[in-house]
């Protein structure tokens, strides 16, 4: 993650906007039209950083941005310009940016951070890649599903429940080396309670299933 993150080039204009947005869909968790549907008043610097997301059936959160994140946000928005539309992430000629926009977007820097990061080869790094990827590290961070199903807008708690459907401490140790600074909260353990837990779900899922 890191390595996509660094991947534009934070010297030219259009490195600079791709930075922005891959810091703010990656933290925010955002899902892409989310993200596009972003509008420069939706950013707050004070009294702390924060973005407010209009997500699916109207619902909103309103997230805190990490320092880096909201550093890579103010620096597009120096260079951002004067243009006819609200939407804070625009193209070269000043136009809202689609779904495929920002899917192409992401898959070019995918390609140069894959000269980095080679095990990014054998990876299809998709826009809920990166949503997912967050929402792990909230669950490390935190240890906490309705904490994280907030994050993620998600209107139900089922949905958010899909992050432990595999063996949670594995999943979690194999993100440490790319969690953020700020959310390092040391090693995940697993409780017992919580392995029985999650036993007693999956045998819920497979006695309801349907015939």
């Amino acid at each position: 993650m890191q390595a996509i993150l660094d991947a534009p080039d934070p010297s030219v204009r259009k490195g600079i906007r791709d930075r922005a947005m891959l810091h703010v869909c990656y933290a925010g968790g955002l899902r892409v039209s989310e993200l596009i549907a972003l509008r420069i008043e939706d950013v707050r610097f004070q009294p702390q950083a924060n973005v407010l997301v209009h997500g699916k059936g109207r619902r909103e959160r309103c997230l805190p941005l990490w320092k880096t994140t909201a550093t890579a946000v103010r620096a597009w928005l120096a260079v951002r310009g004067v243009v006819s539309i609200p939407e804070l992430f625009v193209s070269a000629r000043g136009e809202a940016l689609t779904r495929s926009g920002f899917e192409f977007i992401l898959r070019k820097h995918v390609r140069v951070a894959t000269q980095h990061c080679p095990s990014l080869s054998s990876k299809r790094v998709s826009p809920h890649v990166l949503r997912h990827t967050c929402a792990l590290i909230l669950l490390q961070a935190t240890k906490d599903l309705r904490k994280v199903s907030l994050w993620l807008g998600h209107a139900h708690m089922q949905t958010t429940e899909i992050y432990t459907r595999a063996d949670p401490s594995v999943k979690l140790e194999a993100l440490e080396s790319v969690m953020p600074p700020k959310l390092r909260s040391g090693r995940f353990k697993a409780s017992d309670k919580l392995i029985e837990s999650l036993k007693s779900l999956s045998v819920m899922r497979s006695t309801n299933k349907p015939d």
